[in-house]
């Protein structure tokens, strides 16, 4: 197992959405515009296949496919996260091998759990995320947010980033992001490469001062984000703190209103996708709602907005 983790990934590693046709197929060339799209945005990375990419309503074939078509297209222009979660293993595993064979440059995963009542206990999730090290030999961010229903604490995350070299990005997501990155920086230490924050960003600056060097929102308006991020770095904090309060009517509206469907809805209206559907058995977006989101998302205008147009 490697001993340290090179290069170094922070700053912006939106999710990209999973276009589909009318019919409800893949739209390939969709994706390949959503990446294009992305890479003009300035972000720092791209994570494919996550539960904001409806990753949940993929086949295993489709999943294959996205895979080989986001690296490919991709090409080394930006690195390339891909979303591995299962509650096997063994599928995790052979998901996570694929993705680096083909040039993922780090893997998502959520710890393992099937409903609300099937979860491994800490001897377990250490297992699965060592084996899952072992086999792809790249970076792991380990996604911590409450759609698992598995609470990750921070003595266990922080063994784990200390005996796991590989196992080193934690994406924190829950209540109180940014008291337990705090806490997790503290009793992790240098061992903790990537604290991230997620949740479309709508705890950003509070996170980004308890410590945080990334952040994982969607693709709608990661441009915008990038003020924020590059202001924090440089200790400007008052100008991150600006740049924050102008987009964030738009990233709560996104967070409570829209959760997944706020991208593609913005990527439509702004000529990067043509269909903004979302699978069965998800609700499409409200007309009213979208109405909404596209007012407050014209106030500031991201590139999503007019991108294709």
């Amino acid at each position: 197992m490697a001993k340290s983790v090179t290069p170094i990934y922070s700053g912006l590693f939106p999710v990209a959405p999973t276009p589909f046709t009318d019919s409800g197929d893949l739209d390939l060339e969709g994706q390949r515009r959503v990446l294009d799209c992305m890479i003009d945005q300035g972000v720092d990375g791209i994570c494919i296949l996550a539960n904001y990419s409806e990753q949940f309503l993929l086949s295993d074939d489709e999943r294959n496919t996205l895979v080989d078509l986001c690296l490919s297209h991709v090409a080394g222009r930006k690195p390339v996260m891909v979303t591995c979660s299962h509650f096997s293993t063994r599928i995790a595993t052979e998901r996570a091998r694929r993705a680096a064979e083909r040039g993922a440059s780090l893997l998502m995963l959520m710890p393992p759990y099937h409903g609300a009542g099937l979860r491994a206990d800490e001897k377990g999730m250490f297992e699965h995320f060592s084996q899952v090290a072992d086999a792809a030999g790249i970076p792991i961010m380990v996604q911590d947010a409450p759609l698992s229903g598995v609470t990750l604490t921070v003595p266990f995350l922080a063994r784990l980033a200390r005996e796991l070299p590989l196992v080193s990005y934690l994406k924190i997501e829950v209540p109180f992001a940014a008291a337990k990155l705090r806490a997790l920086i503290e009793a992790g230490g240098e061992a903790i490469v990537g604290p991230f924050d997620g949740e479309e960003a709508i705890t950003m600056m509070a996170d980004l001062d308890a410590g945080a060097t990334g952040t994982m929102p969607s693709a709608l308006l990661p441009d915008l984000l990038r003020p924020v991020i590059d202001h924090h770095r440089a200790g400007r904090r008052a100008e991150a703190a600006a740049a924050y309060a102008h987009v964030l009517p738009l990233v709560n509206y996104e967070n409570r209103q829209c959760g997944l469907r706020a991208t593609k809805s913005v990527m439509a209206e702004g000529g990067v996708i043509k269909c903004e559907a979302v699978r069965h058995p998800l609700d499409q977006i409200h007309p009213q709602t979208r109405a909404g989101l596209i007012e407050l998302a014209r106030e500031v205008n991201p590139l999503a907005l007019h991108w294709g147009r």
